[in-house]
Protein backbone atom coordinates (compact mmCIF):
# COMPACT_ATOMS: atom_id res chain seq x y z
CA UNK A 1 0.00 0.00 0.00
CA UNK A 2 1.49 3.33 -1.04
CA UNK A 3 2.29 5.76 1.75
CA UNK A 4 0.20 8.90 1.97
CA UNK A 5 2.37 11.92 1.16
CA UNK A 6 2.83 14.41 3.96
CA UNK A 7 3.35 18.17 4.03
CA UNK A 8 6.53 19.61 2.56
CA UNK A 9 9.56 20.11 4.80
CA UNK A 10 9.67 23.68 6.20
CA UNK A 11 12.76 24.61 4.19
CA UNK A 12 11.21 23.48 0.90
CA UNK A 13 7.92 25.23 1.67
CA UNK A 14 9.78 28.47 2.39
CA UNK A 15 11.78 28.18 -0.84
CA UNK A 16 8.58 27.77 -2.84
CA UNK A 17 6.92 30.75 -1.16
CA UNK A 18 9.99 32.91 -1.78
CA UNK A 19 9.98 31.91 -5.45
CA UNK A 20 6.39 33.07 -6.05
CA UNK A 21 6.32 36.01 -8.45
CA UNK A 22 3.70 37.90 -10.38
CA UNK A 23 3.42 37.24 -14.12
CA UNK A 24 2.54 39.53 -16.98
CA UNK A 25 -0.55 38.63 -18.97
CA UNK A 26 1.61 38.20 -22.08
CA UNK A 27 3.73 35.55 -20.31
CA UNK A 28 0.92 33.16 -19.42
CA UNK A 29 1.71 29.71 -20.80
CA UNK A 30 5.45 30.34 -21.12
CA UNK A 31 8.23 28.40 -19.42
CA UNK A 32 8.66 30.84 -16.56
CA UNK A 33 4.92 30.90 -15.95
CA UNK A 34 4.80 27.08 -15.92
CA UNK A 35 7.41 27.05 -13.16
CA UNK A 36 5.22 29.42 -11.15
CA UNK A 37 2.27 27.10 -11.75
CA UNK A 38 4.30 24.19 -10.41
CA UNK A 39 5.12 26.18 -7.26
CA UNK A 40 1.45 27.02 -6.73
CA UNK A 41 0.42 23.39 -7.23
CA UNK A 42 2.94 22.19 -4.64
CA UNK A 43 1.91 24.86 -2.14
CA UNK A 44 -1.74 24.09 -2.73
CA UNK A 45 -1.22 20.40 -1.96
CA UNK A 46 0.98 21.32 0.99
CA UNK A 47 -1.75 23.60 2.32
CA UNK A 48 -4.40 20.88 2.03
CA UNK A 49 -2.26 18.29 3.81
CA UNK A 50 -1.18 20.77 6.48
CA UNK A 51 -4.77 21.86 7.13
CA UNK A 52 -5.84 18.23 7.44
CA UNK A 53 -3.19 17.76 10.10
CA UNK A 54 -3.92 21.09 11.79
CA UNK A 55 -0.45 22.41 10.90
CA UNK A 56 -1.21 25.18 8.39
CA UNK A 57 0.27 27.86 10.65
CA UNK A 58 3.72 27.55 9.05
CA UNK A 59 2.37 28.18 5.53
CA UNK A 60 0.35 31.11 6.84
CA UNK A 61 3.40 32.69 8.45
CA UNK A 62 5.48 32.22 5.31
CA UNK A 63 2.89 33.84 3.04
CA UNK A 64 2.51 36.77 5.45
CA UNK A 65 6.20 37.34 6.16
CA UNK A 66 7.13 37.28 2.47
CA UNK A 67 4.09 39.36 1.41
CA UNK A 68 2.88 36.83 -1.16
CA UNK A 69 -0.89 37.14 -0.72
CA UNK A 70 -1.07 40.21 -3.05
CA UNK A 71 1.02 38.24 -5.56
CA UNK A 72 -1.41 35.32 -5.49
CA UNK A 73 -4.41 37.63 -5.87
CA UNK A 74 -2.75 39.34 -8.85
CA UNK A 75 -2.07 35.96 -10.46
CA UNK A 76 -5.66 34.89 -9.84
CA UNK A 77 -7.06 37.91 -11.65
CA UNK A 78 -4.54 37.66 -14.51
CA UNK A 79 -5.62 34.10 -15.25
CA UNK A 80 -9.27 35.15 -15.02
CA UNK A 81 -8.61 37.82 -17.65
CA UNK A 82 -6.85 35.28 -19.88
CA UNK A 83 -9.76 32.88 -19.55
CA UNK A 84 -12.37 35.47 -20.50
CA UNK A 85 -10.41 37.33 -23.19
CA UNK A 86 -8.04 34.83 -24.80
CA UNK A 87 -9.57 31.38 -24.30
CA UNK A 88 -12.82 32.21 -26.18
CA UNK A 89 -10.76 33.48 -29.13
CA UNK A 90 -8.76 30.24 -29.22
CA UNK A 91 -12.01 28.27 -29.21
CA UNK A 92 -13.31 30.25 -32.20
CA UNK A 93 -10.20 29.80 -34.36
CA UNK A 94 -11.02 27.24 -37.03
CA UNK A 95 -7.36 26.52 -37.81
CA UNK A 96 -6.45 26.02 -34.16
CA UNK A 97 -6.24 22.24 -33.77
CA UNK A 98 -3.43 21.52 -31.32
CA UNK A 99 -2.09 18.01 -30.88
CA UNK A 100 -2.76 18.34 -27.17
CA UNK A 101 -4.95 20.75 -25.24
CA UNK A 102 -3.09 20.04 -22.01
CA UNK A 103 -1.12 23.35 -22.03
CA UNK A 104 -4.40 25.28 -22.20
CA UNK A 105 -5.90 23.04 -19.52
CA UNK A 106 -2.99 23.92 -17.23
CA UNK A 107 -3.75 27.63 -17.62
CA UNK A 108 -7.42 27.06 -16.83
CA UNK A 109 -6.57 24.88 -13.86
CA UNK A 110 -4.18 27.50 -12.49
CA UNK A 111 -7.12 29.65 -11.36
CA UNK A 112 -8.62 26.70 -9.48
CA UNK A 113 -5.31 25.99 -7.75
CA UNK A 114 -4.88 29.57 -6.56
CA UNK A 115 -8.43 30.00 -5.26
CA UNK A 116 -8.15 26.65 -3.47
CA UNK A 117 -4.92 27.79 -1.81
CA UNK A 118 -6.51 31.07 -0.77
CA UNK A 119 -9.52 29.23 0.64
CA UNK A 120 -7.16 27.13 2.77
CA UNK A 121 -5.29 30.06 4.31
CA UNK A 122 -7.85 32.90 4.38
CA UNK A 123 -9.38 31.46 7.53
CA UNK A 124 -6.59 33.24 9.43
CA UNK A 125 -6.89 36.92 10.30
CA UNK A 126 -3.26 37.73 9.52
CA UNK A 127 -3.71 36.51 5.94
CA UNK A 128 -6.61 38.87 5.41
CA UNK A 129 -4.58 41.76 6.86
CA UNK A 130 -1.54 40.95 4.72
CA UNK A 131 -3.61 41.27 1.54
CA UNK A 132 -3.67 45.05 2.19
CA UNK A 133 -5.22 46.99 -0.69
CA UNK A 134 -5.39 43.94 -2.97
CA UNK A 135 -8.28 42.70 -0.83
CA UNK A 136 -10.46 45.02 -2.91
CA UNK A 137 -9.49 43.13 -6.05
CA UNK A 138 -10.32 39.87 -4.31
CA UNK A 139 -13.72 41.18 -3.19
CA UNK A 140 -14.46 42.24 -6.78
CA UNK A 141 -13.35 38.82 -8.00
CA UNK A 142 -15.59 37.00 -5.52
CA UNK A 143 -18.51 39.20 -6.51
CA UNK A 144 -18.04 38.31 -10.17
CA UNK A 145 -17.96 34.61 -9.36
CA UNK A 146 -21.04 34.73 -7.14
CA UNK A 147 -22.90 36.68 -9.84
CA UNK A 148 -22.09 33.91 -12.33
CA UNK A 149 -23.21 31.36 -9.76
CA UNK A 150 -26.53 33.12 -9.21
CA UNK A 151 -27.05 33.50 -12.97
CA UNK A 152 -26.33 29.80 -13.51
CA UNK A 153 -28.97 28.87 -10.92
CA UNK A 154 -31.67 30.80 -12.80
CA UNK A 155 -30.74 29.86 -16.37
CA UNK A 156 -29.11 26.43 -16.65
CA UNK A 157 -29.09 23.85 -13.84
CA UNK A 158 -25.57 23.06 -12.75
CA UNK A 159 -26.51 19.40 -12.46
CA UNK A 160 -26.47 19.14 -16.26
CA UNK A 161 -22.70 19.55 -16.21
CA UNK A 162 -20.64 16.36 -15.99
CA UNK A 163 -19.81 15.56 -12.40
CA UNK A 164 -16.47 13.94 -13.16
CA UNK A 165 -13.57 15.74 -14.85
CA UNK A 166 -12.43 14.49 -18.22
CA UNK A 167 -9.42 12.20 -17.98
CA UNK A 168 -7.51 13.69 -20.91
CA UNK A 169 -9.21 16.47 -22.84
CA UNK A 170 -8.40 15.86 -26.51
CA UNK A 171 -10.40 18.57 -28.24
CA UNK A 172 -11.35 22.20 -27.72
CA UNK A 173 -15.01 21.19 -27.28
CA UNK A 174 -14.15 18.86 -24.43
CA UNK A 175 -11.90 21.52 -22.94
CA UNK A 176 -14.77 24.02 -22.98
CA UNK A 177 -16.93 21.55 -21.05
CA UNK A 178 -14.12 21.06 -18.56
CA UNK A 179 -13.78 24.82 -18.20
CA UNK A 180 -17.50 25.05 -17.37
CA UNK A 181 -17.15 22.46 -14.63
CA UNK A 182 -14.12 24.24 -13.20
CA UNK A 183 -15.91 27.60 -13.33
CA UNK A 184 -18.69 26.20 -11.15
CA UNK A 185 -16.26 24.75 -8.62
CA UNK A 186 -14.15 27.92 -8.59
CA UNK A 187 -17.27 29.97 -7.86
CA UNK A 188 -18.01 27.79 -4.85
CA UNK A 189 -14.46 28.28 -3.59
CA UNK A 190 -14.89 32.05 -4.04
CA UNK A 191 -17.99 31.85 -1.83
CA UNK A 192 -15.90 30.34 0.97
CA UNK A 193 -13.17 32.96 0.54
CA UNK A 194 -15.75 35.75 0.70
CA UNK A 195 -17.20 34.33 3.88
CA UNK A 196 -13.72 34.31 5.48
CA UNK A 197 -13.27 37.93 4.43
CA UNK A 198 -16.53 38.88 6.15
CA UNK A 199 -15.21 37.24 9.32
CA UNK A 200 -12.50 39.92 9.46
CA UNK A 201 -14.49 43.10 8.81
CA UNK A 202 -12.53 45.01 11.47
CA UNK A 203 -9.25 44.28 9.67
CA UNK A 204 -10.33 45.44 6.21
CA UNK A 205 -9.49 48.79 4.59
CA UNK A 206 -12.09 51.52 5.03
CA UNK A 207 -13.40 51.26 1.48
CA UNK A 208 -13.75 47.46 1.55
CA UNK A 209 -16.96 47.52 3.56
CA UNK A 210 -18.47 50.14 1.27
CA UNK A 211 -17.45 48.00 -1.71
CA UNK A 212 -19.21 44.93 -0.32
CA UNK A 213 -22.37 46.61 0.94
CA UNK A 214 -23.14 49.42 -1.49
CA UNK A 215 -21.05 48.97 -4.63
CA UNK A 216 -21.76 45.25 -5.01
CA UNK A 217 -24.76 44.88 -2.67
CA UNK A 218 -23.51 41.50 -1.50
CA UNK A 219 -26.36 40.94 1.01
CA UNK A 220 -28.93 40.86 -1.82
CA UNK A 221 -26.66 38.64 -3.91
CA UNK A 222 -26.36 36.19 -1.02
CA UNK A 223 -30.15 36.20 -0.64
CA UNK A 224 -30.34 35.16 -4.29
CA UNK A 225 -28.05 32.21 -3.54
CA UNK A 226 -30.18 31.18 -0.54
CA UNK A 227 -33.31 31.38 -2.68
CA UNK A 228 -32.08 29.39 -5.69
CA UNK A 229 -29.31 27.27 -4.10
CA UNK A 230 -27.30 26.42 -7.26
CA UNK A 231 -25.45 23.57 -5.50
CA UNK A 232 -28.64 21.50 -5.14
CA UNK A 233 -31.24 20.35 -7.66
CA UNK A 234 -33.99 17.84 -8.22
CA UNK A 235 -33.41 15.17 -10.84
CA UNK A 236 -35.83 12.34 -11.58
CA UNK A 237 -37.62 12.98 -8.30
CA UNK A 238 -34.41 12.78 -6.26
CA UNK A 239 -32.59 15.61 -4.51
CA UNK A 240 -28.93 15.97 -5.52
CA UNK A 241 -26.41 18.21 -3.82
CA UNK A 242 -22.86 19.19 -4.75
CA UNK A 243 -20.37 18.46 -1.97
CA UNK A 244 -16.66 17.68 -1.91
CA UNK A 245 -16.34 18.11 -5.66
CA UNK A 246 -19.13 15.75 -6.77
CA UNK A 247 -22.91 15.58 -7.11
CA UNK A 248 -24.58 12.93 -4.96
CA UNK A 249 -28.14 11.86 -4.17
CA UNK A 250 -29.33 12.95 -0.73
CA UNK A 251 -31.36 10.39 1.27
CA UNK A 252 -34.82 11.64 2.37
CA UNK A 253 -33.77 11.76 6.03
CA UNK A 254 -30.85 14.10 5.21
CA UNK A 255 -32.65 16.52 2.88
CA UNK A 256 -33.16 19.13 5.60
CA UNK A 257 -29.52 19.04 6.73
CA UNK A 258 -27.49 22.17 6.12
CA UNK A 259 -24.53 21.66 3.81
CA UNK A 260 -21.19 23.42 4.18
CA UNK A 261 -22.06 25.72 1.28
CA UNK A 262 -25.40 26.62 2.88
CA UNK A 263 -23.52 27.43 6.06
CA UNK A 264 -21.06 29.69 4.25
CA UNK A 265 -23.89 31.79 2.82
CA UNK A 266 -25.70 32.14 6.14
CA UNK A 267 -22.50 33.00 8.03
CA UNK A 268 -21.61 35.67 5.46
CA UNK A 269 -25.10 37.14 5.83
CA UNK A 270 -24.76 37.14 9.61
CA UNK A 271 -21.45 38.98 9.38
CA UNK A 272 -22.71 41.58 6.91
CA UNK A 273 -26.13 42.30 8.42
CA UNK A 274 -25.64 42.05 12.17
CA UNK A 275 -22.45 44.08 12.46
CA UNK A 276 -23.25 47.57 13.85
CA UNK A 277 -20.90 49.18 11.35
CA UNK A 278 -22.57 47.35 8.46
CA UNK A 279 -26.02 48.36 9.65
CA UNK A 280 -24.85 51.96 9.77
CA UNK A 281 -23.50 51.91 6.21
CA UNK A 282 -25.98 49.68 4.37
CA UNK A 283 -28.83 51.25 2.41
CA UNK A 284 -32.05 49.66 3.68
CA UNK A 285 -34.15 51.03 0.82
CA UNK A 286 -37.36 49.47 -0.39
CA UNK A 287 -35.74 46.98 -2.75
CA UNK A 288 -33.00 45.86 -0.35
CA UNK A 289 -35.48 45.52 2.48
CA UNK A 290 -37.88 43.39 0.42
CA UNK A 291 -35.02 41.13 -0.69
CA UNK A 292 -33.71 40.62 2.83
CA UNK A 293 -37.16 39.81 4.19
CA UNK A 294 -37.29 36.83 1.83
CA UNK A 295 -34.91 35.13 4.26
CA UNK A 296 -37.67 34.78 6.84
CA UNK A 297 -39.24 31.96 4.85
CA UNK A 298 -36.01 29.93 5.07
CA UNK A 299 -35.38 30.44 8.81
CA UNK A 300 -37.18 27.31 9.98
CA UNK A 301 -36.77 25.71 13.38
CA UNK A 302 -34.82 22.85 11.81
CA UNK A 303 -32.35 25.27 10.23
CA UNK A 304 -31.94 27.31 13.41
CA UNK A 305 -31.28 24.13 15.40
CA UNK A 306 -28.32 23.44 13.12
CA UNK A 307 -26.96 27.02 13.28
CA UNK A 308 -28.22 28.65 16.52
CA UNK A 309 -26.70 32.02 15.59
CA UNK A 310 -29.53 32.42 13.11
CA UNK A 311 -31.82 33.32 16.02
CA UNK A 312 -30.20 36.76 15.95
CA UNK A 313 -30.86 36.99 12.23
CA UNK A 314 -34.51 36.07 12.80
CA UNK A 315 -34.87 38.83 15.39
CA UNK A 316 -33.21 41.36 13.13
CA UNK A 317 -35.52 40.54 10.23
CA UNK A 318 -38.58 40.77 12.48
CA UNK A 319 -37.46 44.22 13.56
CA UNK A 320 -36.69 45.22 9.96
CA UNK A 321 -40.18 44.19 8.85
CA UNK A 322 -41.89 46.75 11.11
CA UNK A 323 -39.40 49.61 10.94
CA UNK A 324 -37.68 51.77 8.36
CA UNK A 325 -34.01 52.11 9.33
CA UNK A 326 -32.50 55.55 8.94
CA UNK A 327 -30.58 56.06 5.69
CA UNK A 328 -26.79 55.94 6.04
CA UNK A 329 -25.01 59.19 6.71
CA UNK A 330 -23.34 60.69 3.66
CA UNK A 331 -19.81 60.55 4.95
CA UNK A 332 -17.00 61.74 2.72
CA UNK A 333 -15.19 58.56 1.74
CA UNK A 334 -12.52 58.37 -0.93
CA UNK A 335 -13.13 54.89 -2.27
CA UNK A 336 -10.04 53.17 -3.59
CA UNK A 337 -10.23 51.74 -7.09
CA UNK A 338 -9.09 48.26 -7.94
CA UNK A 339 -5.55 47.82 -9.15
CA UNK A 340 -4.79 48.24 -12.83
CA UNK A 341 -4.09 44.53 -13.17
CA UNK A 342 -7.79 43.75 -13.20
CA UNK A 343 -8.82 45.65 -16.34
CA UNK A 344 -5.65 46.32 -18.34
CA UNK A 345 -7.48 46.32 -21.68
CA UNK A 346 -9.86 49.16 -20.86
CA UNK A 347 -7.67 52.14 -21.63
CA UNK A 348 -4.87 50.71 -23.70
CA UNK A 349 -4.00 47.75 -25.86
CA UNK A 350 -1.85 45.14 -24.16
CA UNK A 351 0.27 42.91 -26.40
CA UNK A 352 -0.40 39.33 -25.30
CA UNK A 353 1.77 36.44 -26.35
CA UNK A 354 -0.01 33.15 -26.97
CA UNK A 355 2.91 31.56 -28.81
CA UNK A 356 3.28 28.62 -26.34
CA UNK A 357 -0.34 27.64 -27.01
CA UNK A 358 -0.61 28.15 -30.79
CA UNK A 359 0.03 25.65 -33.60
CA UNK A 360 3.13 26.05 -35.73
CA UNK A 361 1.24 27.30 -38.82
CA UNK A 362 -1.37 29.77 -37.70
CA UNK A 363 -2.37 32.59 -40.10
CA UNK A 364 -0.74 35.89 -39.20
CA UNK A 365 -4.11 37.66 -39.18
CA UNK A 366 -5.36 35.32 -36.43
CA UNK A 367 -2.28 35.97 -34.29
CA UNK A 368 -2.72 39.73 -34.69
CA UNK A 369 -6.39 39.37 -33.75
CA UNK A 370 -5.39 37.69 -30.48
CA UNK A 371 -3.04 40.51 -29.55
CA UNK A 372 -5.21 43.42 -30.66
CA UNK A 373 -9.02 43.15 -30.98
CA UNK A 374 -9.06 46.42 -32.97
CA UNK A 375 -6.97 44.79 -35.69
CA UNK A 376 -9.41 41.90 -35.89
CA UNK A 377 -12.32 44.29 -36.29
CA UNK A 378 -10.60 46.22 -39.09
CA UNK A 379 -9.70 42.99 -40.91
CA UNK A 380 -13.28 41.83 -40.67
CA UNK A 381 -14.55 45.12 -42.12
CA UNK A 382 -12.10 44.96 -45.01
CA UNK A 383 -13.12 41.40 -45.77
Amino acid sequence: MAAVPGPLPPAEAEALVRALQGSELRDIGGQGWLRQHEYVEKLNMHGILSASAGQEQLLTELLVSHAKIPVLIGELISVEIWKHKIFPVLCRLQDFKPRSTFPIYVVLHHEASIINLLETVFFHKEICESAEDSILDLIDYCHRKLTLLAARSTTAPAAELPAEPLASPSSMQELQKQAEVMEFEISLKALSVLRFITDQLDSLPLSALTRMLNTHNLPCLLVELVEHCPWSCWEAGKLKKFENGTWHVVPPEDQVKMTKLDGQVWLALLNLLLSPECQRKYRFNGFNKSQLLKLRAFLTDVLIDQLPNLVEMQRFLSYLAVTDPAPPKKDLILEQLSSGTMMPWKNRQVPISVTPLLPAKLPVADVRALSCPAVAKQSHLKA
